[in-house]
């Protein structure tokens, strides 16, 4: 540990016994992570090694400063189309007829994330990690995952599509379905099916695998190039190398405008994930922490041409299935992936691209969590409605404005959970203690000659209207008798000043009916907002109190603690 800096927290205690399952943990991560490696890059229109680099080049990265034992980095489908998204802008700020470095804007895009991840370490701004709620990311990755499912149309066709968004290249596909090359859509359904069938049956080889072990012995039998269906293509043999992408030559405002995108999205979701795994194995995820091992795994992938990772849900899983213990896995499984590079480059080049869009839309579809979209629907309508202006925004302003969308809509969410805090008139129950919300206890009885208000929430710009007309309503329907008011300020955790002239505003139209206005239980902080407005000097310091019970017993001489006044009760 250097500072505050994990390092090798992985791999910390490790011993050679742990190898007997890092081992075949890491094989198995490789194997799993080899086809989305090569598929993934196409969503943002890179070629398929940059998948590979960054699946060798991160885990690497990450086992050296990542805090977690179990968790697996490499290339995500959401971040990839999110990527796909900013690589759009970025690409048509540049003059028509300039060449543009693809590998080179995403590269740079990856050190964007990275720096914002050490940033927002620095800041301790791991909390940015909740700031998008699981309901608005499970919206907003069905978006996503709709958006990824219609980009491969091209590749399952072999046509060229022209057009974006949802509907409009369906429509173009149907006006151009005499080009549609049909031996490419049937080998696309049928690795499709494969796939579908490996998840429904549960079998043991993970489907990607399977489908691209098939389709490249389909491609060397019988010549799929030569027949017409599009292959992958020559895929460099060596190691990734080292170097700097041409920042001079890009929009830097858009490069760091897309890595604030990709880096809210992917941290996100990615702690999301990490939370998931953590409440399975007992291992507590510390958002600020995992900001370092991010940070770096986003680094390296842009010093070694590749694209801003993730925390990939499939890695990690199949991680715990077979047994990992240590970060040594996702180092193994970098060697694999390595040994892939070098030796098995011959075979990946035939590997037809209607088997890589098949992977692509299964994994769009598992981005659709049907499950958690019917458990948000029983367990609150708002929050469904805010899953679903998620995946409309992802959907119809195209991904990139879609996070600004899920980001307003979280806002907006947040906002409408505060603008109108709970509150009532509290009373007390006969031979019970504590006070009781007399619109939820039909039992509960108002106490003679006071009323006790609550509000459960702070007291701001934005609702301080709404609190001062709920106080003037309370303070005209008071019974004759009542002598003050009581406002209940445990739960109040903050008053600004357009609050306290609201409750300046309640205390002068009590006063004119000769009700003592009184607050019990203020923090610290409010009640110097207060003092400083002007407010506690209107009220009076003396009607400023420690408790509820304090308050009644100084406000009305004849108040007992079992609830009433000793002159009877008012019901």
């Amino acid at each position: 540990m250097i500072g505050s800096i994990p390092m090798l927290r992985g791999l910390a205690g490790f011993n050679r016994d742990w190898l007997r399952r890092d081992i075949p943990a890491g094989l198995s991560i490789a194997a799993v992570g080899l086809p989305s490696a090569i598929a993934y890059p196409a969503i943002a229109g890179l070629p398929p090694e940059t998948g590979i680099y960054a699946s060798i080049v991160a885990p690497i990265a990450y086992a050296i400063f990542g805090p977690s034992r179990l968790l697996v980095v490499g290339p995500d489908a959401a971040t990839m189309t999110v990527l796909a998204a900013a690589m759009g802008t970025i690409v048509a700020a540049y003059p028509a007829g300039t060449p543009v470095d693809r590998v080179g804007i995403a590269a740079a895009l990856a050190l964007g994330v990275g720096l914002c991840c050490i940033a927002a370490k620095l800041l301790r701004l791991g909390v940015l990690a909740s700031f998008l709620s699981r309901p608005i990311l499970v919206g907003f990755f069905a978006g996503v995952s709709l958006s990824i499912l219609v980009g491969q149309i091209g590749r399952f066709t072999g046509v060229k599509i022209e057009s974006d968004g949802l509907v409009p290249p369906l429509v173009e596909i149907a006006g151009k379905s005499g080009l549609i090359h049909w031996p490419s859509l049937l080998l696309g359904l049928l690795m499709f099916a494969l796939l579908w069938l490996v998840r429904a049956f549960q079998l043991k080889i993970p489907g990607p695998v399977l489908v691209v072990v098939l389709s490249v012995v389909l491609s060397a039998v019988f010549d799929f190039q030569g027949r017409g269906i599009a292959v992958v293509g020559d895929i460099p043999s060596g190691l990734p190398n080292f170097s700097l992408p041409p920042l001079h030559q890009m929009p830097l405002d858009k490069i760091i405008l897309g890595s604030a995108a990709i880096f809210l999205v992917s941290f996100g979701a990615g702690i999301v994930a990490a939370r998931s795994f953590g409440s399975r194995t007992g291992e507590e995820v510390d958002a600020n922490q995992e900001l370092i091992g991010l940070g770096a795994a986003n680094i390296a992938p842009g010093l070694f041409g590749s694209f801003p990772i993730s925390v990939s849900d499939s890695r990690t899983a199949i991680n715990l299935s077979t047994g990992g213990v240590s970060q040594a896995a996702g180092l193994v499984s970098a060697a694999t992936l390595i040994a892939a590079l070098v030796f098995l480059h011959s075979a990946l080049r035939i590997l037809p691209i209607p088997a890589l869009a098949a992977i692509l839309a299964m994994a769009a579809i598992s981005l659709i969590d049907v499950h958690e979209l019917s458990k948000i629907w029983r367990i609150s309508r708002m929050e469904f409605i805010f899953a679903l202006i998620a995946m409309w925004g992802a959907i119809s302003f195209g991904v990139l404005n879609g996070v600004i969308v899920a980001v307003a809509a979280t806002l907006v969410y947040l906002l409408r959970q505060t603008m109108f805090p709970r509150d009532g008139l509290l009373g007390r129950i006969e031979g019970r203690h504590g006070f009781f919300d007399l619109a939820r206890y039909p039992e509960a009885r108002p106490i003679d000659g006071a009323a006790v208000f609550a509000v459960q929430g702070s007291i701001l710009f934005y609702n301080a209207d709404y609190i001062r007309n709920r106080l003037t309503s309370v303070a005209r329907n008071l019974a004759p008798e009542t002598r003050c008011l009581v406002l209940d300020a445990s739960a109040i955790t903050h008053i600004d000043s357009t609050g306290a002239t609201a409750l300046e505003a309640v205390a002068d139209i009590l006063a004119r009916r000769n009700i003592t206005f009184s607050i019990a239980d203020l923090s610290e902080e409010s009640r110097g907002i207060l003092s400083r407005a002007g407010v506690i000097t209107t009220i009076g310091p003396e009607n400023i109190f420690n408790g509820r019970e304090e308050a009644l017993r100084a406000l009305i001489g004849n108040y007992d603690r079992a609830g009433t006044a000793s002159a009877g009760r008012t019901v």
